[in-house]
């Protein structure tokens, strides 16, 4: 078994605040005794517009946000797993939402970037969002990689909405699948535990959901509840959640965080109880 840990923290516009966010984290983890720590979605910053969004934009070596966490990594003999924002190429008037693996040497050895991007109309009472106005989706489910905690498989967010992916990552020897988000408040209360628990019985994966939590301007509020589901589909480990957006302070909240020990022995032995012998005469193989 190997300790995760699973962070939750409340992105703006500032990175520099973003950054010292998630360092606190990184101090907590070693702390623990995590091998990795996985951070959200959009953890470099969240903007208050697309024009914004695209402006802030930075790519990696010139990034002091990822840079930063690079330096943690090294300093620290620790993995981290975090969401940003990286410009197209060639650049474009859209950026990409992807998600970086940094060894515990600080190198960049993984990248996805997210296929599904989050066009909805919440209104009223939640807001209207079209990140393809302002985000390139990817093209490829990216194929596990190799860590101290397993297999690992790469999504974001919206991409928890549809099982191929989570299915494909599967097939390719996923061990854990991980959906780091920026949920929004209204569709968090009714969706997110559901789909995730969902993603973990029909994939027999552990999956670990880092989030977004808080106000981060005044026309966003995500809604927490970082989550570690097991392969059975059991919650292990879960933080706090927004539960009334008028409640939540201009300030964000706090960087919070949770570990989970991580027992591949579990993984073999919910497949070997229920094997999933798929009908692929009837239809197809995903």
């Amino acid at each position: 078994m190997a300790i995760a840990a699973v962070g939750q923290i409340c992105s703006t516009a500032s990175m520099t605040h973003n950054l010292a966010q998630c360092q606190t984290l990184v101090r907590k983890a070693v702390a623990s005794g995590a091998k990795a720590l996985f951070l959200p979605e959009a953890s470099d910053y969240i903007a208050s517009s697309p024009a914004e969004s695209v402006s802030l934009c930075q790519h990696v070596s010139k990034s002091a946000f990822v840079r930063g966490l690079q330096q943690a990594a090294r300093d620290h003999s620790l993995a981290i797993n975090v969401g940003i924002h990286e410009p197209t190429e060639p650049p474009s008037q859209r950026i990409k939402n992807t998600l970086l693996w940094i060894d515990q040497e600080g190198a960049i050895v993984h990248r996805y970037q997210k296929l599904h991007v989050f066009d909805v109309d919440l209104r009223p009472g939640g807001p209207l969002i079209r990140e393809s106005d302002s985000t390139e989706p990817g093209h490829d489910i990216v194929p596990p990689f190799k860590s101290s905690l397993g297999q690992v498989g790469s999504l974001i967010c919206f991409d928890l909405r549809f099982p191929e992916p989570a299915l494909r990552l599967r097939r390719f020897g996923a061990d854990i699948i991980l959906y780091p988000s920026a949920f929004t408040v209204p569709t968090g209360k009714l969706h997110w535990e559901i789909l995730l628990r969902a993603r973990a019985v029909e994939t027999q994966c552990w999956i670990i959901a880092a989030a977004q939590c808080g106000r981060h301007n005044e026309k966003r509020v995500s809604y927490g509840d970082a989550i570690v589901i097991s392969p059975n589909g059991q919650v292990v480990g879960r933080l706090d959640h927004v539960t009334d957006i008028d409640r939540e302070g201009e300030n964000g909240r706090e960087p919070e965080m949770l570990t989970v020990d991580i027992d591949l022995d579990l993984v073999k032995d919910v497949r070997r109880m229920i094997p999933l012998l798929r009908r692929t005469d009837v239809y197809p193989e995903i």
